[in-house]
This record gives structure tokens, sequence and C-alpha cells, in this order.
């Protein structure tokens, strides 16, 4: 057995880990290759950025300790395929979350751990939500497509019940874009109310939408008003 020689001194990196591992996840794990994988995604995952992080198979392999980790747990296994047998472990236990994605280059796993973040961006990839990105994240998943009440609440105001029969008329009436569309202008213009959005609609289902509105503000300008649960939703479609 090797021996440990401790952890150095001075200022060291740290992984936060939540406390429910220790309690929830740590007694289910019954898996030494399990636990090394599931280990390892905290790790990597801390070194991610995005709203939406995950990991690849290549991260996996890219990582020569972890190799050695399972190679020392599986010893008459293949360090991938105990790689695999861990991963559908973890993806069974309810540890990872995993998606595949159809690319240019073919498909291919992702892998999420099963946060709230991790639950939302599976369910954008399995309803296709989502469009190539860089070499460095194959996948670009696109913010949650919220209904015209949460839209309308996150960044115009309450609801009454004679807004939201409004808000279920127009839905029936226009197309999704152009409710989200209309919402967007009246942040940037700063004019958050249901007549100045109902005014969009009736004038694009009138003259055309592709008119447009005279008189629009500059984006980065309306930016910055933009607020509420569902900002990002509507930023990405402004950057569009």
């Amino acid at each position: 057995m090797s021996a440990f020689r401790g952890f150095k001194a001075g200022r060291v990196r740290h992984i936060r880990l939540p406390a429910t591992f220790f309690s929830d996840l740590l007694p289910l794990i019954d898996d030494l290759a399990e636990l090394q994988v599931t280990l390892f995604c905290f790790y990597a995952l801390h070194q991610k950025e995005g709203d939406y992080r995950y990991l690849r198979r290549r991260d996996f392999d890219a990582v020569p300790w972890l190799a050695e980790a399972l190679r020392a747990a599986c010893p008459q296994q293949d360090p991938a395929e105990a790689l695999d047998a861990a991963l559908a472990r973890a993806a069974a236990r309810g540890t990872l979350l995993r998606a595949r994605a159809a690319l240019d280059s073919g498909s291919e796993d992702l892998y999420f751990l099963n946060t709230a973040a991790g639950r939302a961006a599976v369910e954008q990839i399995n309803a296709g939500h989502y469009r190539p990105g860089d070499a460095h994240r194959p996948v670009e998943i696109l913010p949650e497509r919220p209904n015209i009440f949460a839209l309308y609440e996150a960044n115009i105001g309450a609801l009454t019940p004679l807004i939201a029969d409004e808000l279920r008329d127009a839905e029936a009436e226009y197309p999704a874009p152009w409710l989200e569309e209309a919402v967007r202008l009246a942040v940037e213009h700063n004019k958050r109310s249901w007549r100045y959005i109902r005014a969009i609609l009736e004038r694009w289902h009138r003259e055309g939408k592709d008119r447009g509105l005279a008189g629009r503000p500059d984006q980065a300008e309306g930016k910055k008003y933009i607020s509420g649960q569902y900002a990002a939703f509507i930023k990405h479609r402004a950057d569009e």
C-alpha cells in the first residue's frame, strides 16, 4: 500500500461538496469506482463555467490520475471499462444525469450533476433547445422558454384576472416569439404595461412584424432595464 505524504502547507485550492453528499448520497454508494467518478465530477465541474455545466467522456479520459484510481479500484478490469461501469452506476443511482446531444460530428453523451440546473439542462436538451457551441463547449444550452404568464410577471408586473384573460387570448392568437419580443420591447422602452405590449402585437398583426417599431432604443440602453426571473431568457432573445 502506498503512503500519502500529507497535504501541502500554504494556500491550496478547495472543492465544495454539499452537506447532503455526506448525509444522503455517501451511505448509498457501495462501489469504490462509482465513488471515485462521483468525486471527480465535483472536482471537474467546479472548474467549468456557465449556467449549465457538464462533462463529456473525453473529460474523464483526459485525467491520468483518475485512470490510475480506477485501475487500483478494479485491478481485473480495463480502466476504460471500469469508467463506463462507474458512470452507468452513478447515472442509475441518480447522482449524474446523462443527456445525448446530436452534433454535426455525431451524437455525444453529456453528464450533469443531479441539481436543479442540471435537471433544467437535460430537459432543454431532450426538448431540442440547444445549438452547437465551440470546441471546449460543444453544446450551448438555450435558456428555458417561459410561458406568457411567467414572462409577464417577471418583467411587467403582477397578474390580475383581467390581464390573465387577455394574456390567455393573446397566447392563442399570436406566435410565442411575437409575445416574447413584444415584452422585450416594452422593457427596452421602459413601458411596462399590457396596453403597450398589446399595441405592439396589434401593429405587427396589422402591418407585418418585419416592419418593426419606429424609434426603437439602442439595444445596450434597453438591456439595463431587463430584470426578473427570466431576464436571461429575454437577453438571449435580444442577442440573437
